[in-house]
């Protein structure tokens, strides 16, 4: 098997990873892009006695690291609004090594051995890493969701860990239809939205409908994540997977929050 076709089964999900990591789907891909460009310059520094997946991690980590320890990152400069810009309020409070510990573990499903190899640290060390973060979750602004799925059983779920996050919940809608009007009725902070719905609706479409009256930060669900991790067209910057993990949750809310204006905590 060629060394594209051992990466390629990965790449969707280191897609998602970048993604989550920089709050854009533009930053995310680009940083897959050198991973893959540096990757085919010079495959013999490619390790091999490792496993592809964690080898394709550890090359998107040290360009990802690189890039950011010489303060180059390649996005575009603008208001003091912006994701980065929100992103850079943030960091006194939580490094990007807690935030990329807790995104290896809860999100991309690394052990912590592995995880701690992918940001060149020691166990300890990482599990000291998740502790921060999760700690910094807790100082974050509480935000009012809305959650947007059809199956009782799994909405009831996305309810119980909003709210023991300590978040609100401003309502469940199960069609597209319902979602738009509950949005419109209590505009919420944040949208957990599943592809899916009940009346063959789309997820994506109440969301596209209700980002064309305001802007919120939202977060997909689906079992079919690498139907949206293409990197061809305008795809979600944060996205779960089902089945999930009650942490893969926690951590998708935390992040999205992270780059979201509203919930900068108070100086």
């Amino acid at each position: 098997m060629s060394l594209g076709q051992q990466l390629a089964p990965h790449l969707p999900f280191l897609r998602r990873y970048g993604r989550a990591l920089t709050g854009s789907q533009s930053h995310g891909d680009h940083y897959v892009r050198a991973t893959l460009e540096a990757i085919v310059a010079a495959p013999e520094e490619f390790p091999r006695d490792i496993d592809p997946r964690l080898a394709l991690y550890r090359t998107f980590q040290a360009i990802w690291s690189s890039a950011n320890a010489a303060g180059r990152e390649e996005a575009v400069a603008v208001s003091g609004s912006d994701p980065e810009s929100i992103a850079r309020a943030r960091m006194a409070r939580m490094t990007p090594l807690s935030r990329q510990a807790l995104l290896l573990t809860a999100m991309e499903g690394f052990t912590p051995e592995d995880a701690a190899f992918l940001i060149d640290t020691d166990s300890a060390t990482l599990e000291a890493l998740v502790g921060d973060a999760l700690s910094e979750i807790e100082k974050q602004t509480r935000a009012r969701v809305l959650i947007i799925e059809d199956e009782p059983i799994i909405a009831m779920d996305i309810e119980t860990i909003v709210r023991d996050l300590g978040h609100d919940v401003t309502g469940v809608a199960v069609t597209r239809d319902e979602a738009v009007a509950l949005a419109m009725e209590d505009r919420p902070g944040l949208v957990l939205a599943d592809i899916q719905l009940a009346d063959d609706s789309s997820g994506i479409d109440a969301v596209k409908d209700i980002l064309a009256q305001f802007a919120v930060p939202v977060i997909f669900i689906t079992a079919f994540p690498e139907r949206l991790l293409t990197g061809e067209r305008p795809e979600p910057t944060f996205l779960i997977t089902k089945p999930f993990q009650r942490s893969t949750v926690k951590a998708a809310i935390a992040q999205a929050l992270f780059f979201d204006e509203a919930t900068l905590p108070a100086e």
